[in-house]
C-alpha cells in the first residue's frame, strides 16, 4: 500500500481574471475549488494511474471535513487525525495576467495528534510505501521527518521524500527509495549554480553518496535527471505544451515516478511516466488526467548520460 502524508491539507480556491487592480474591486469570471497540499496531491495523481493510495495528516473544521468529502468522492482513501480546534487552510490562487497565491495558515497541531500520527504510521509493514513532501507548519517540531522516518527504519517501509533543504538533507541517513528536489532546491543544497545538464547529474550522484539510493531533479523545460540505484544517469526530455498551472506539478512527477516502478519495476519507464504526469499537471487547470498522461507519454524520450 502506499501512504501519503498532507500536514496541513487545504482548499485551493483559484479564480481567474483578465487583469487584477491593486486596490480596486476585481471581478473573476471562472472559479474552481481543489482539494491541496502535496501528499493529497500525490494521491490523486496516483487515483488516476489506478494505483490505491491512503492520505494521511490532520484536518480541522468545516474545510477539513469538506477535503475529506471531495478525497472520498475522488475515491481516494484517507484517515486524517481530527484535531479539535480550527479549520484546515483555505488558499487564493489567481490567475490573471500574473499568477498572485494567498496562502493560509493551518491549525495548530498539538503533540498530542502528533502521536496519533505516529501511531498510524506504526502500523505500516513491509513493502509499504510512505510518501513525505512539502514542508511543515510552524507548530510542527522542526525534526518531524526524521521522526518518522527513525521509527520506521529497519522495517523495509519504502520511503519517498519531496522536501527542500535541511528537511531533506536530514532525511538522507534513512536511505530513502527516492527522493525529487527540483533544480533550484538541488543548487541550493549543494551550494552552487547548475548550469547544465552535467552539472545537475554530478550534484544528483553528490546525494545518492549521502544515502538516497535513487535522486530524481525535476528541470522544468529541460525535463529531468534521474541518478538511480543502479549507477545509471538517465535525462528525459520535457513535453511540450502550453503551461496553465505551477501548482502539483512536482507533486505529479512523484505519484508518476512511483506508479510506473511499482508497475515496470524499471526505472527509465518509472522516470517517463512521471515526466509525462508533471507536464499534464502543468498543462491542465487542475491536476492531471490519465488520458493527458497517456498522450504525452509517447512524445517523452529518455536516454543515458
Amino acid at each position: 500500500m502506499i501512504y501519503t502524508v498532507t500536514f496541513s491539507p487545504a482548499l485551493d480556491y483559484v479564480i481567474h481574471t483578465d487583469k487584477l487592480i491593486d486596490g480596486a474591486i476585481n471581478r473573476f469570471s471562472d472559479a474552481n475549488i481543489f482539494c491541496g497540499g502535496k501528499g493529497i496531491n500525490v494521491s490523486l495523481v496516483l487515483k488516476e494511474l489506478m494505483k490505491e493510495s491512503c492520505a494521511l495528516g490532520f484536518t480541522a473544521g468545516f474545510t477539513g471535513q469538506e477535503i475529506e468529502k471531495r478525497l472520498s468522492k475522488k475515491g481516494v482513501q484517507h484517515s486524517f487525525v481530527h484535531l479539535d480546534d480550527g479549520f484546515s487552510r483555505i488558499n487564493i490562487k489567481i490567475k490573471s495576467d500574473k499568477e498572485t497565491e494567498l496562502n493560509g495558515e493551518g491549525p495548530s497541531i498539538p503533540e498530542a495528534a502528533i502521536d496519533k500520527l505516529i501511531e498510524q504510521l506504526g502500523k505500516l509493514s513491509q513493502g509499504d510505501y510512505l510518501i513525505l513532501s512539502g514542508s511543515i507548519p510552524s507548530t510542527l517540531p522542526s525534526n518531524i521527518y526524521e521522526k518518522i522516518l527513525s521509527e520506521l527504519e529497519g522495517r523495509n517501509i519504502i520511503f519517498v521524500v519531496d522536501a527542500s533543504g535541511e528537511l531533506l538533507t536530514n532525511t538522507l541517513k534513512y536511505r530513502p527509495f527516492l527522493i525529487k528536489p527540483n533544480l533550484l532546491e538541488l543548487s541550493e543544497i549543494v551550494g552552487k549554480k547548475l548550469n547544465n545538464t552535467k552539472q545537475t547529474a554530478e550534484a544528483a550522484s553528490e546525494l545518492q553518496k549521502l544515502g538516497a539510493r535513487n535522486v530524481l531533479v525535476s528541470m522544468g523545460k529541460d525535463g529531468a535527471v534521474l541518478a538511480d540505484e543502479n549507477g545509471r544517469i538517465l535525462h528525459c526530455s520535457a513535453a511540450s505544451g502550453n503551461v496553465k498551472n505551477s501548482v502539483g506539478a512536482g507533486d505529479s512527477m512523484v505519484a508518476g515516478f512511483v506508479s510506473g516502478y511499482i508497475s515496470s519495476d524499471n526505472y527509465e519507464y518509472a522516470l517517463k511516466l512521471g515526466a509525462a504526469a508533471g507536464s499534464a499537471t502543468a498543462f491542465s487547470e487542475g491536476l492531471a488526467e490519465k488520458s493527458k498522461i497517456d498522450k504525452l507519454f509517447s512524445k517523452i524520450s529518455t536516454e543515458l548520460i
